[in-house]
């Protein structure tokens, strides 16, 4: 059985579950949560998605990101993924969040009511091979540029949010 996703309406009021497939086919606005850490030098850990993935495999995206379960809140969601996906722990703080829709040339779209928490950690990750092909830490100045000149190498939502996350970032 696929993953249950939590349907919600524009207020983040919950609607319903249904399987994680026929969300992306139908384009449902569904609860989801994405993370960004820090390193000590104000670098952020990105992560290459598998090529595995059932959309965006292989482009760069922020550390990690994911959905809670039916019955499990947003922040208990964000450290049990974190480090399942990364094999990191560290606190996390809620910053904001932002709906977004986007449609895969695979027919996929993505439909999400998207939290976003950062945290701060040095500690190497252990991604799951599954899920992450590669890592890396990055200066916030040069992947403003990278998401300015390649916005192809990068996932949808992290273009949409970036210039929000390097708001609160830089306050």
């Amino acid at each position: 059985m696929e993953d249950l996703l939590i349907l919600v309406d524009e207020n983040d009021r919950e609607i319903g579950t249904m399987e994680k497939t026929p969300v992306h086919e139908k384009g449902l606005l569904h609860r989801a949560f994405s993370i960004f850490i820090f390193n000590s030098a104000n670098e952020l850990l990105l992560q290459q998605r598998s090529d595995n993935k059932y959309h965006s495999p292989g482009l760069w995206t922020n550390t990690c990101c994911s959905h809670p379960r039916p019955g499990e809140d947003v922040g208990g969601a964000v450290r049990r993924r974190l480090q399942e996906e990364m094999g990191m722990q560290c606190e996390l703080a809620f910053q904001f969040s932002f709906i977004y829709k986007h449609e895969f040339a695979n027919g996929l779209t993505e439909h999400e009511l998207d939290h976003v928490y950062f945290g701060r950690s040095d500690q190497q990750p252990n991604p799951d091979a599954l899920e992450v092909r590669d890592w890396k830490y990055v200066n916030m100045d040069d992947l403003k540029r990278e998401l300015e000149t390649q916005p192809e190498q990068y996932s949808p939502w992290l273009n949409i949010c970036f210039s929000k996350v390097l708001s609160r970032f830089q306050s």
